[in-house]
């Protein structure tokens, strides 16, 4: 019974990490689009975000993967290096750069488009089981393709606003400008954080394959944070051009939200994809970003106070049922073990099946040996008692 329990447990712990990402996620959008409304530079924010990160969890990778943490190669460092310029420089920065244009819930619509990214990569690198001829596939691809349409339905069909009596009499009119009247920056907005996505998916897929040869969750983020803070202020320095004012940090809300995102989504949020990854998969992973954008809308309009529309309503049921979908028609797949894991599972299953062939072999002839040792000595016993004189 207590293992029953503990296996329901577990099976359920991967929706709750997921989920929990996605919360975190969505207070930071909240607080560094505050920021950046005061100023703040989007390459000091990357760079800030990712030293604290590195500094809070430095000393629990230290401490926790002392045993299982693998040795460091030069092939395993590139890809950190790279992990560390996908996500932490690439893009966030973008994506930053993309909400300075638009609104916090704007950007987190258009983040929706990860989930399609990363399973369309995860299945041209056979990360991701399809089978067109199944039912539970065709939920994944429909369910993906929905995530997509949601996205874009918030995006480009602004709909009546809803008077919602939370916001009455306190709308932002300057975030709601940005809403879909200023067609140019939404635009600009938009591509960059596309770009920012496709850079995303990216990473994630780019963190499952890393996560193979170095399996030490807490190492490999602190890895990822700490050159990733190197990397972003490198590219802070040449885009800044030695703009030293950007670098000015204050007990304010650019302090809070550093010290959020750094925390929360850097370090607790690159550790969780680890975690959840080695029981799942990338596209797991992605599956749950359109949940970030309904609490952003939710919360931008209560702190914020940004107008809420009606297409934002419709395109976040439309994100809610595609998910939905492809959380049904992967259900299956966790039956059996992750794709990643299935070439060393029957690779293992072959050497055990070696080992027990050679293991009976060597039985056999142990067993023939005593035989014939038995054999001899009854042999010798009988001329002996043939040669006695009666």
């Amino acid at each position: 019974m207590e293992n029953q329990g503990h296996g329901a447990l577990g099976k359920f712990k991967p929706f709750f990490a997921a989920i929990f990402m996605q919360v975190g996620l969505a207070g930071m959008d909240i607080l560094c689009k505050a920021a950046l409304n005061q100023g703040m530079s989007n390459y000091t924010l990357v760079v800030y975000r990712h030293a604290i990160a590195t500094v809070v969890m430095a000393p629990f990778a230290a401490i926790l993967d002392k045993k299982v943490r693998p040795k460091m190669t030069l092939p395993i460092f590139i890809k950190i290096m790279l992990l560390g310029l996908l996500e932490p420089v690439i893009d966030q920065n973008l994506y930053y750069v993309g909400m300075k244009y638009t609104t916090a819930t704007f950007a987190a619509a258009m983040y929706n488009i990860v989930p399609a990214i990363t399973f369309v990569m995860a299945w041209i690198l056979r990360l991701e089981k399809v089978n067109l001829r199944s039912i539970r596939s065709h939920g994944k691809v429909v369910g993906t393709l929905a995530t997509v349409a949601g996205a874009m339905v918030m995006t480009l069909m602004k709909g009546p606003a809803l008077e919602l009596f939370w916001t009455k009499g306190r709308i932002n009119h300057q975030a709601s400008a940005k809403n879909g009247t200023d067609l140019h920056d939404t635009i600009k907005g938009g591509l960059m954080i596309a770009v920012g996505c496709s850079s995303y998916a990216c990473f994630v897929i780019l963190q499952a394959i890393t996560m193979e040869t170095y399996p030490a969750e807490l190492s490999l983020t602190v890895w990822i944070c700490l050159l990733g803070t190197v990397e972003g202020t490198i590219a802070a320095l040449i885009m800044e051009k030695g703009n030293a004012a950007i670098w000015a940090i204050k007990w304010d809300t650019k302090l809070i939200s550093v010290a959020y995102s750094g925390i929360v989504c850097s370090g607790l949020g690159y550790y969780i994809q680890g975690v959840i990854m080695k029981d799942r998969d990338p596209v797991f992973v992605t599956a749950f970003t359109p949940l970030c954008m309904v609490i952003v809308a939710i919360m931008s309009s209560f702190i914020l106070a940004e107008q809420m529309y009606l297409g934002r309503v419709i395109g976040a049921i439309i994100i809610i049922a595609g998910l939905y979908l492809v959380l049904w028609g992967k259900s299956k797949d966790y039956k059996s073990p992750p794709p990643l894991m299935e070439q060393q599972i029957e690779t293992a299953k072959i050497d055990m099946a070696n080992i027990e062939k050679e293991s009976f072999d060597h039985q056999a002839i142990t067993i023939d040996a005593a035989r014939r040792e038995t054999s001899i000595r009854d042999e010798k016993l009988q001329e002996k008692s043939d040669s006695i004189p009666v």
